[in-house]
């Protein structure tokens, strides 16, 4: 029987609640999530089924203080796994819960803390290359009349485009965590 496997996902940046549930689900079904890897291959090891939780946090800041950082959280039980693209993968079985669904997030002040820490690091960059560089080539590129900046313009158009999908999809992501954590 197979003792390794790798499967490819991908969750954008706000659904890291989804991602959580998947890597769980996985465990109930006795493959223990050993790592993530880019561009989003997980890999698993073959275990006894469990009901096991993992809990996600962005924290890019971590780096500076990983020992104090992680210590907090084995304080209080929960497994490090590994950091991935600012990511923190955390892991605890369910039955050391008490019967109750523990996360690391105290409140909802923490998980609207940590959308702002991603939106800052993930989306802020990405509306700076939108506004300074894609939208000022498509004005001064429709400008010439020449074939060179026609394919230049054709480019830089699907690039808006894909961008502007891009925000389209996180912000509607975005909101609807937004209004979970405020019902």
């Amino acid at each position: 029987m197979k003792e390794k496997k790798t499967e490819f996902r991908i969750f954008t940046v706000p659904e890291w609640k989804k991602e959580e549930r998947y890597l769980r689900e996985r465990h109930k079904n006795g493959w223990e999530f050993s790592s993530v890897t880019f561009p989003g291959f997980y890999h698993f090891t073959r275990c006894e089924p469990k009901d096991v939780v993992y809990q996600l946090d962005f924290n890019q800041e971590s780096e500076t203080n990983r020992s104090e950082y992680i210590q907090i959280f084995s304080d209080c039980g929960w497994e490090y796994l590994q950091n991935f693209c600012g990511y923190s993968y955390f892991r605890k079985a369910a039955s050391e819960m008490n019967g109750t669904e523990e996360e690391i997030f105290c409140d909802d002040a923490s998980r609207l803390d940590m959308m702002k820490r991603v939106f800052m690091k993930r989306i802020t960059p990405l509306l700076g290359i939108f506004f300074l560089m894609i939208i000022p080539q498509i004005m001064l590129q429709s400008r010439f009349n020449r074939p060179e900046n026609h394919v230049l313009l054709g480019i830089f158009c699907i690039m808006f485009v894909v961008y502007l999908a891009f925000f389209i999809v996180f912000g509607i992501q975005y909101w609807k965590c937004f209004k979970d954590i405020h019902r």
